[in-house]
């Protein structure tokens, strides 16, 4: 999300240039805490750590350490504000981080939510800790939208039913094979929802061949709720069998 180079101001200012150039402003209302928070962990957390959003992905900078400095210097999070608006909107062409990932006041609210927590030490409290913690029913069609959605999962998976194609993390299509493995069942559990929730919640308890520990993040039993993850679980142990 935030190209790590150098100090925010001489970022801030390149920034400034591209958008007198182009005849526009990156003005926005004012951005949505507890809105920009979902939408980060939709869209971002896969990929960013930062520790107010319980996010370990190591995809992309992470946006603790970007920031660190600056608030040690006592740039203010407006500032910050901006520059992350601007870097998801028209990331490093270099990078993995596609443009326009987010726009207009999506953008702005994901850009707000990072600024406000970012290196700061605690964690999201009130709303903002229970903004991605909703409440659903544990059913197959809520997991398959928590797996496309907030768990964000297909970026890193690829699953058939779900219509995702992405290479970082196992193949889910051969799931049921892969908890049928013994040295799988002797620490993920014998039953399919029993490998899967443990896969989901602990993912390095047991490793599948092949695969390294810190690719898939280790705080989805933080950034979703209980019930979120039956959902999910649902979903996948339907589509497995």
């Amino acid at each position: 999300m935030v190209k790590p180079l150098g100090r925010i101001y001489t970022l801030m200012a390149g920034a400034l240039i591209v958008i007198s150039l182009g005849g526009c402003a990156l003005k926005h209302a004012t951005g949505n805490l507890v809105t920009g928070k979902k939408l980060f962990a939709t869209n971002c957390a896969s990929c960013h750590t930062l520790s107010h959003a319980n996010s370990t992905g190591t995809v992309g900078p992470n946006l603790d350490d970007a920031f660190r400095q600056d608030r040690a210097d006592g740039v203010k999070s407006t500032s910050i504000e901006g520059l992350v608006d601007y870097w998801i909107q028209w990331p490093n062409t270099q990078g993995v981080m596609p443009s326009m990932l987010l726009k207009g006041q999506d953008a702005q609210d994901v850009a707000a939510y990072v600024a406000a927590v970012a290196a700061e030490p605690g964690q999201d409290t009130g709303a903002l800790a229970a903004a991605v913690a909703a409440k659903v029913s544990p059913t197959p069609a809520v997991g398959k939208t928590i797996f496309t959605g907030v768990g964000s999962c297909g970026s890193c998976h690829t699953l058939s039913a779900a219509a995702t194609t992405g290479t970082v993390g196992p193949n889910l299509n051969s799931l049921k094979e892969a908890c049928a493995a013994p040295a799988s069942q002797k620490v993920r559990g014998s039953t399919l929802e029993k490998c899967l929730h443990t896969a989901i919640t602990n993912p390095y308890a047991y490793i599948p061949p092949g695969y390294k520990s810190g690719i898939m993040p280790d705080t989805f039993s933080k950034t979703l709720s209980p019930s979120q993850i039956q959902a999910l679980v649902a979903f996948l142990s339907s589509v497995t069998h």
